[in-house]
């Protein structure tokens, strides 16, 4: 029985273990969960995620939340000799802290900038855009002091699937990355070196630009 991804197409942590999926060719069905009609929200749903959110993955009943834990079980159990998600020590610490960051702190105060005030309704403010801009200057000076064309390495990571994510949203919104052009040129060469990978990610990046020049009405959601 292939993996099921219950996803949402415009969702980044989602995108991220899509990806993942795709890279490591391990079939699986996409289950899109409709957030307009409150679909995350039901009973059913939170038997799968009592957090009722996505994504999540259904392992022949072996329920999984949170996309970097999802990534690395995918890496674990389907390809643990991958470079995805490196044996060696080190070179999965250093994953392990790109993933950290990401989600502590990157895709963070990305979301709470981007998206949150489209999505949740707060107003945008310069605070927002303050506490990105930190967390874009300090993966800047990660990417720096690394010196290496991925995230965590010369070898693409699941480090890479979860930060990419976090830029697109702030592509989604036209922000301007050239203060920054050590994350921009990383962020050029995933497109142009991982061209399938990044039109799962464009797709995504397209609705949510959509999504900030039409606001939805969530008010069901």
């Amino acid at each position: 029985m292939p993996l099921k991804l219950y996803s949402v197409s415009d969702s980044p942590p989602s995108m991220a273990v899509k990806m993942a999926l795709v890279t490591l060719n391990v079939p699986h069905e996409v289950v899109n969960v409709d957030f307009m009609k409150g679909e995350h929200r039901t009973d059913e749903y939170a038997k799968k995620n009592p957090q009722k959110e996505v994504p999540v993955l259904d392992d022949d009943g072996f329920y999984l939340s949170e996309s970097v834990a999802m990534m690395q079980y995918i890496c674990d159990k389907y390809a643990p000799d991958n470079q995805l998600y490196p044996k060696d020590p080190q070179k999965r610490a250093l994953v392990n802290h790109r993933l950290v960051f990401n989600i502590s702190t990157l895709y963070k105060f990305v979301i709470e900038y981007t998206f949150g005030p489209v999505f949740v309704g707060y107003p945008r403010t310069e605070e927002h855009k303050k506490k990105a801009e930190n967390a874009l200057s300090v993966f800047e000076t990660y990417q720096k002091r690394q010196s290496t064309k991925y995230a965590a390495g010369d070898n693409l990571t699941i480090a890479d699937l979860s930060l990419v994510t976090g830029i697109f949203c702030l592509e989604a919104i036209d922000f301007d990355l050239s203060p920054y052009p050590t994350v921009a040129a990383w962020y050029a060469n995933f497109k142009s070196e991982q061209p399938e990978l990044w039109a799962i990610s464009k797709v995504a990046m397209d609705e949510l630009h959509h999504f900030y020049l039409n606001p939805p009405n969530l008010s069901a959601a």
